[in-house]
């Protein structure tokens, strides 16, 4: 019996997700894969990557009205804007171009997937409920997480193919050049802490070191992604997916000062944004010193994304449960994520 084809369209190739989710449908082997990212990228084995300017509708049906055999749809894609109203333009049109341009070519249209996380339950304002889950109701609007899943509903009225949302923590992996990379921001500023023979200092809020937190790895988050949009029982369902276990920064801390052979000081609250903002200089004289890979700063920086995360005065988790019920019973320690991510920047000269 021959095999039914399957093609995936990752949209937001290039970021951290969608980087681990592009390897981890090679992996799998039976996947033909066309990444989406602004800047594109080299075309290797069963993986294509296309250039196209997603906030750009001519530019969207011009590049992937012709993607006709695409079978499921990975979204991924983000766009940064300074305040939650202004994430909503930008974020629902990058959507909906995508799939305007893509549904009436592609027949075959079996799943899209939609990346969501958190702030679907407010997560980002303030104190919530918690464990947060999937059932619980939406909170005042602007968030654009709630439109993007309302557009989906609507337009998959009708049709034959299905969607699913994936919610996931705070994501860390291995990526370069991401705005919301939390596992960088812990590497570079525990590197350059030991470079200036300063103690590891927690520089979050005062509130923030002794609440519970969990994390979802990249690795972790691509098996469940491609399992809820294969497997029948996930039609039309939103899942939280997390590593399985919850942490306080008070204990992690020390773990990950242990591996840059630091002491832990005191925390003191500060913002990353602003203390990091010219140690420029000294990042380029560490990449001489210890011969690392010459990665700009800016491409190792996500100071803002760090002082987001470590504001967090109030317990930031959610419950698991359901995907297990429907069948993913993938987890991960989240120590040894961390200390793992760090091990490969390492090993990949990317910090000393």
């Amino acid at each position: 019996m021959t095999q039914k084809k399957k093609v995936a369209l990752v949209v937001g190739a290039q970021g951290v997700i969608g980087r681990n989710l592009v390897n981890h449908l090679t992996e799998l082997g039976d996947w033909e894969i066309i990444g989406l990212s602004r800047r594109g990228g080299e075309t290797r084995g069963q993986v294509r990557h296309v250039a196209v300017d997603l906030l750009d509708a001519g530019d969207s049906a011009a590049k992937l009205g012709g993607l006709a055999d695409v079978t499921h749809i990975f979204y991924a894609a983000y766009q940064e804007r300074p305040t939650w109203a202004e994430l909503v333009p930008p974020n629902m049109a990058m959507l909906e171009n995508v799939v305007d341009a893509v549904e009436p070519a592609a027949k075959g249209l079996e799943h899209i997937s939609l990346m969501q996380g958190y702030k679907v339950y407010g997560a980002h304002l303030g104190p919530f409920k918690t464990p947060a889950r999937e059932s619980d109701p939406a909170h005042m609007p602007p968030e654009f997480n709630v439109d993007q899943q309302e557009f989906l509903e609507r337009r998959q009225r009708g049709s034959s193919w299905t969607w699913s949302a994936i919610r996931p923590s705070v994501v860390c992996g291995f990526a370069l050049g991401n705005p919301m990379n939390l596992a960088m921001v812990i590497a570079v500023y525990g590197a350059i802490s030991k470079e200036l023979g300063r103690p590891l200092r927690f520089p979050g809020k005062p509130g923030a070191y002794d609440k519970l937190l969990e994390m979802t790895d990249a690795g972790l988050l691509a098996k469940a992604t491609v399992w809820a949009a294969t497997d029948e029982r996930c039609a039309n369902q939103a899942f939280n997916i997390n590593n399985g276990d919850l942490f306080r920064w008070n204990e992690m801390w020390p773990k990950i000062a242990k591996f840059f052979d630091l002491e832990v000081a005191t925390p003191l609250p500060m913002s990353l944004d602003v203390v990091m903002a010219d140690k420029e200089p000294l990042w380029n004289s560490m990449i001489e010193k210890y011969d690392l890979a010459p990665h700009a700063y800016k491409d190792v920086s996500s100071w803002g994304f760090g002082d987001f995360v470590f504001s967090w005065d109030y317990d930031m988790f959610a419950d698991g449960s359901k995907a297990r019920r429907f069948g993913f019973h993938e987890y991960v320690d989240t120590e040894k994520m961390f200390l793992d991510i760090l091990a490969d920047f390492r090993r990949d000269r990317i910090i000393p």
